[in-house]
């Protein structure tokens, strides 16, 4: 219907989402900025890969079933530390400046509770990425410390990283 509004809003991820995904996915790795990925994800290994984490929820804008961003969400280690959690987050570049990051972070801080997370951990957050830098400490996420040289950027040189940490039990 012309005219009509259509938000945005966050969902579990199903099998029928890979394609988008993966390409909301690769845009970020292509970016070559914000994710440690250097590889782009396939066809044949997107639905694994998302299906293989604890919880992937989905930005979508429903009126034309378009999905502009994902999170995926998964423990940071094993045994007596799995009760940390990891989240990678995208949003598509055509969409950015919406406030879908702050939507998916902070669905993906209700469903890390859900399942039992006690700590959302982040190990590799460039130094330089203030948009996303801003955003988790204005949710109340906690600066850990700063590695120097942590990640490599597509022009071959070294940025910081920054880890945070948020505690899920409060």
């Amino acid at each position: 219907m012309a005219g009509e509004f259509c938000a945005t809003s966050i969902r579990a991820y199903t099998p029928e989402d890979a394609q988008q995904c993966m390409d909301v996915w690769n845009e970020i790795v292509r970016e070559g900025n914000a994710f440690p990925q250097s590889d782009e994800l396939i066809p044949e290994v997107a639905n694994g890969f998302f299906r293989s984490q604890s919880a992937v929820g989905v930005a979508e804008i429903p009126c034309d079933a378009q999905i502009v961003g994902l999170y995926i969400l998964h423990p940071n280690n094993v045994g007596r530390c799995g009760h940390i959690a990891n989240a990678s987050y995208a949003v598509s570049s055509d969409h950015r400046g919406q406030r879908i990051g702050e939507m998916l972070l902070r669905d993906s801080i209700v469903t890390a509770r859900q399942l039992g997370f006690r700590i959302l951990q982040f190990n590799a957050v460039v130094a330089t990425n203030e948009a996303a830098r801003h955003l988790y400490e204005k949710v109340g996420f906690k600066p850990l410390g700063t590695i120097p040289g942590g990640f490599l950027m597509d022009d071959g040189h070294y940025e910081d990283i920054v880890l945070y940490y948020y505690d899920l039990t409060k």
